[in-house]
Order: C-alpha cells, then sequence, then structure tokens
C-alpha cells in the first residue's frame, strides 16, 4: 500500500484548503448562528469540479480516485460539517450509488448533471420509526401500470430542501421485509413531493437537514434503480461510501482541533509559562495527533480497497467509528484546553463539539457498528462481492459501462 499522495491529490488538497480559507471560514461562525445554509458554497464547488471529484469524465465527473473524495471531504471539514455533508450527501450516498446501479439512462439523465454541480442529490432512508432498523420502513410504492405511486414520509433527510434529485426507498413488497424494499429516483418537481426543515438541531447549524413527504408522487418504472427487491442491497452499498465520506469528515475535525488547540497553547500563559508547556494539556495535544494518524490510516485503507474494485463494508465500518469517535474526543478535549473560552463561540472549537455528535449517530450508530465489528471478528458475519461494484481507479470507458 503506498502511503504517498500524488501530486494531483496534493494540490487537490491546496485547492480545497485555499477554497474553505477564504470562503468558508470568514463567514461561517456568522451562517451557524443564523442557522443559514450558503447555497453559493455549492456553486462554487462545483465551479471546482469538487461536486463530481472521483465520478468518471464520461459522466461529467474529475475522474479522480475514491481518496481524492477522502480528500476533499477532509479538508471541507475544516470549514464546518454543512459543506461536507453536503458533498458526502451528493456525491457518496447518492450519485456513486448511481454510478454503481444505474442504467445508462439513468447515468446520463441524473448522474451527469449531478456529476458537473448542475443538479444537486440527495439520500432518503431514514424515516421517523426507522433508522437502524431498516426493516421498519413505512414508505410504500405500488405499482401504477408504467409508474409507481410513493407515499410515506422521510426524516433528517441532508439537503431536504436543496436537493433536486432524491434516492428514495420504499417498500414494493412488505410481506418480503427487506428483501421487499426498492430504490427509486425521485425529482423535486413531481406532483405530491414536499420538504420541510428541522429546527433546533445541536450541531451543523449551517446545514440543512429535514423531512420529506410524498403524497400519491408518481414516479415512472424507468426511475426505479436496479430491480424491485434490491433496494436494501442498494441501500447498504450507498451506505459504505457514505460512512467512507463521514470517516474522511472526521480527520478534518480532529485536524480543525488540533490546529486551533495548538495556535491557543501558544497563545495563553498560566503559571508563567505557555500551557502547551503543562503535560496534562500535552497530552490532549498528543491524543488528538495520535487520533488523527490512526483515523487517517483506516479512512485511506478503505480507500484502497475502493480503487481496487472490491467490498470493503466492514473497513469503512471501523474507519467511520473509531474515526468518529475519535473526532467526538478531540473537540471535547479542544473546548476542555480553551477553558471558559470554549464555552463561547468567540473561538471555533464550541462549534467543533457540537458539530462532532452527529456523526455518531448517522450512518450506523457507534452501537450498530460495535456490533458489525464483533460480529465480523466472531465469523457471525461475512461480506461477499456484490453482482454490481464500484468500477476500480483508474477509470476505463468499459469498467464504467452498465
Amino acid at each position: 500500500m503506498n502511503f504517498e499522495f500524488s501530486e494531483e491529490q496534493q494540490l487537490l488538497r491546496k485547492t480545497v484548503r485555499q477554497f474553505v480559507d477564504k470562503e468558508i471560514m470568514p463567514y461561517i461562525g456568522e451562517w451557524d448562528a443564523n442557522h443559514h445554509f450558503e447555497t453559493n458554497i455549492i456553486k462554487k464547488l462545483a465551479e471546482l469540479g469538487l461536486m463530481g471529484v472521483c465520478i468518471p469524465e464520461q459522466y461529467g465527473g474529475s475522474g479522480m480516485d475514491y481518496n481524492s473524495l477522502a480528500i476533499v471531504c477532509e479538508e471541507l471539514e475544516r470549514g464546518d460539517t454543512a459543506f461536507r455533508t453536503a458533498v458526502s450527501v451528493h456525491t457518496g450516498l447518492n450519485s456513486l450509488t448511481l454510478l454503481q446501479w444505474g442504467n445508462e439512462y439513468q447515468k446520463q439523465t441524473y448522474l451527469v448533471p449531478q456529476a458537473k454541480g448542475e443538479k444537486i442529490g440527495a439520500f432518503g432512508l431514514t424515516e421517523p420509526g426507522a433508522g437502524s432498523d431498516v426493516a421498519a420502513l413505512g414508505t410504500t410504492a405500488t405499482r401504477d401500470g408504467d409508474d409507481y405511486i410513493l407515499n410515506g414520509q422521510k426524516t433528517w433527510i441532508s439537503l431536504c430542501d436543496v436537493a433536486d434529485h432524491f434516492l428514495v426507498f420504499a417498500y414494493t413488497d412488505k410481506s418480503k421485509k427487506h428483501k421487499g424494499i426498492s430504490a427509486f429516483i425521485v425529482e423535486r418537481t413531481m406532483p405530491g413531493f414536499s420538504s420541510n426543515a428541522i429546527k433546533g438541531k445541536l450541531g451543523i447549524r449551517a446545514g440543512n437537514t429535514g423531512e420529506l413527504f410524498f403524497d400519491n408522487v408518481r414516479v415512472p418504472k424507468e426511475n426505479l434503480l436496479g430491480e424491485e427487491g434490491e433496494g436494501f442491497k442498494i441501500a447498504m452499498s450507498a451506505l459504505d461510501n457514505g460512512r467512507f465520506t463521514v470517516a474522511a469528515r472526521a480527520c478534518g475535525l480532529i485536524m480543525a482541533c488540533l490546529e486551533a488547540s495548538v495556535k491557543y497553547c501558544h497563545e495563553r500563559k498560566t503559571f508563567g509559562k505557555e500551557i502547551g508547556r503543562h503535560q496534562l494539556v500535552q497530552q490532549m495535544i498528543a491524543n488528538m495527533e495520535a487520533g488523527l494518524q490512526i483515523s487517517r490510516l483506516l479512512v485511506y485503507r478503505a480507500g484502497e480497497l475502493k480503487n481496487k474494485g472490491r467490498r470493503n463494508t466492514r473497513e469503512t465500518s471501523l474507519a467511520k467509528w473509531q474515526a468518529c469517535d475519535f473526532a467526538n474526543k478531540a473537540a471535547d478535549d479542544a473546548v476542555q484546553i480553551h477553558g471558559a473560552y470554549g464555552y463561547s463561540n468567540e473561538y471555533p472549537v464550541e462549534r467543533y463539539l457540537r458539530n462532532s455528535k452527529a456523526p455518531v449517530i448517522y450512518e450506523g450508530t457507534r452501537e450498530i457498528h460495535t456490533i458489525m465489528q464483533a460480529e465480523y471478528a466472531l465469523g457471525y458475519r461475512q461480506d461477499k462481492p456484490l453482482h454490481k461494484m464500484l468500477p476500480a481507479w483508474p477509470f476505463t470507458e468499459d469498467s464504467v459501462s452498465s
């Protein structure tokens, strides 16, 4: 395994970091305080080719490898979770799922404009009564001639009021339990669709999160992703990609906590010396550094498996679980290092702490990932290659064709 970044990846990191420093850092405090999602950031990311960074060029993307997506997510998280989430959901959960499971019509119709950033994609799985228990879905899709009629509700959906296209999971045959779930591409403009933002969140206040409602939404059969009954497999493969971006995001948050804390350690003095000279403060700094390096190793190992076109559910789960826990602890320690000032929005660390909690919950709680890793170790759970995998990188025309 090569641990060195290519020149292209180093330039990518530098580009995204400069973008964050110029376009996000000066304004994020105000956006966070006002619960404002700045859509112009998405437009500017699209202009840089970052909304389709690891989508093949033939489908409108930049054609970079999957670890390049991790780099983008890591650096965007330095700015704020809201904008990393936008890329995670749009690219990781939606676009990569279309690349993996979509037919050529669906790729040309939906993936190409998404990869170019002309349209925004989102992901609709979670419901008020169905989170970790996916089989508890209440949304239904009933066949009616050449269409499906969708009825139901989704919640905690990122980009709910912003996205143009949604991957929505619904039962086509509830008697088959999870094998009766199917996936659909739903457009915002379809009659009967509506959305509503959720207010009062602990963190990610600069993001757009909310509910989706389907009231007899008529979806043409051409918008069925995969086959009827493949929805559960599609959702789980999508989560492999989404969890990968969330794990990469955790590296970015640890990095932000470390940078802010090191800066403050040199500025603040107690008992006649910089607080960085105190051993218990050094312990917290050391833990951040260890968490960052361990998390990166886990993330980029999962990315290399993706680059090779191999199943990576186990490795991605471990990376997501551990990196998000490290990030949550790093944010808590960053507030502690800043003392009373860490409790104030005068410094960014209180926002880091608030933002660090949601990823420990979404896309598989830490408890779900703990169980998964135990079952892998005990031999109760084993992964087999899906009949449709993400194309290996570097992309060729043959490898990405339906």
